[in-house]
């Protein structure tokens, strides 16, 4: 088993005499700025469209968790790898490639959705972008997931496809690891060797559970122990470090090496949901956590190594808020699902 920490600093980097190393190009750190950029400013104005009343039903930010979907998602393969989400999927599917104007209709459950309006805020799906759905309930898309993952074996192993090596990525919340289903996929990717990736977004928080009071051993990743597979910790709040940690499991289970555990510690910004006022969670923790935004984090790592500049970073902002509104006028105006289409994509088609 192994254990990750944070990526090195850069004042650490210097003083050991070796270069300002994230190893990033200017072109790969701008990519990983924007598309966490998309995402915070994303979920920003779904907050604004909800509380106008101009989005209903159950809607769940992402907001302080996008150095893990940007640093899993973006290190992997797109269009190739599969994705597997939650109720918290908006920051996901953007990552996957699910374009924002498609995205925002589904939130507005117009027929331009990516679930062509019958999914709504939790059930994003994209067969295109290898988007598996996102799902309501805990655990839910775990075994969806492995069902991906034992595609791909099977596909090269019993038909001969030699090609076939993708790799799943499924994301649950610390509540979820006590789970059964948790526990079931972890054993059946272990004896099989399946090229998985568990993404466990440890929060802190399982709605209005503290994680410390919920589970006999904090330490999540050290559950991949049980069942004989790599387990590592990582930053969440550091892309770079999830980045890095991603390569790692995708490179073992490219290799026919199997799963991997990854647990990256990170915060949601918000409450829980939009409905929830976030009175459980004390001023100290979320001041504490606002302090290392990966935002600005990786601001910090661009500007400070000369891979970008700040004016840089402002024009993919600017960049970004006008894609964000050009979505919600999409989504506005967008057409209602046809009512006499009611019973579509329940059952299948011929």
């Amino acid at each position: 088993m192994m254990q990750v920490g944070s990526a090195m600093t850069i004042e650490t980097a210097a003083a050991s005499g070796s270069r300002p190393a994230s190893g990033l190009t200017a072109a790969e750190g701008l990519l990983l700025y924007r598309d966490m950029t998309l995402g915070r400013r994303f979920e920003d104005k779904c907050a604004e469209m909800y509380y106008r009343g101009k989005m209903f039903g159950f809607v769940h930010l992402y907001n302080g968790q996008e150095a893990v979907s940007t640093g899993v998602i973006k290190a992997m393969r797109a269009q190739h790898d599969w994705f597997c989400s939650t109720y918290r999927d908006h920051v996901h599917a953007l990552s996957a490639g699910v374009p924002a104007r498609q995205v925002m209709a589904e939130l507005f459950g117009k027929e331009t959705g990516c679930s062509r309006g019958r999914g709504g805020s939790m059930h994003l799906f994209s067969r295109e972008h290898h988007l598996l759905g996102g799902y309501a309930f805990i655990g839910e898309g775990i075994p969806v997931a492995l069902g991906a993952a034992f595609t791909s074996r099977y596909r090269r192993d019993a038909l001969g496809d030699a090609g076939s090596n993708a790799v799943t990525a499924a994301f649950f919340g610390d509540g979820t690891c006590n789970n059964g289903q948790f526990f079931e996929c972890l054993n059946m990717a272990a004896l099989w060797k399946l090229p998985i990736l568990f993404v466990v977004e440890n929060n802190l928080w399982a709605i209005g559970m503290a994680h410390a009071r919920a589970t006999s051993d904090t330490e999540i990743w050290r559950k991949a122990a049980a069942f004989g597979m790599a387990g590592e910790e990582v930053d969440g709040m550091d892309v770079l470090a999830v980045r890095a940690a991603t390569r790692r499991a995708v490179d073992r289970a490219r290799a026919g090496e199997g799963p991997t555990l990854l647990e990256c510690l990170t915060y949601r910004f918000r409450g829980h949901s939009l409905a929830d006022p976030d009175e459980l969670r004390s001023a100290e923790e979320k001041e504490f956590w606002q302090r290392r935004d990966p935002l600005k984090h990786l601001a910090g790592v661009l500007t400070g190594e000369g891979l970008a500049t700040a004016a840089e970073l402002e024009a993919i902002e600017q960049e970004i808020d006008a894609e964000v509104r050009d979505a919600v006028e999409f989504a506005l105006g967008s057409p209602e699902p046809d009512p006499s289409e009611l019973t579509r994509y329940i059952w299948a088609e011929d």
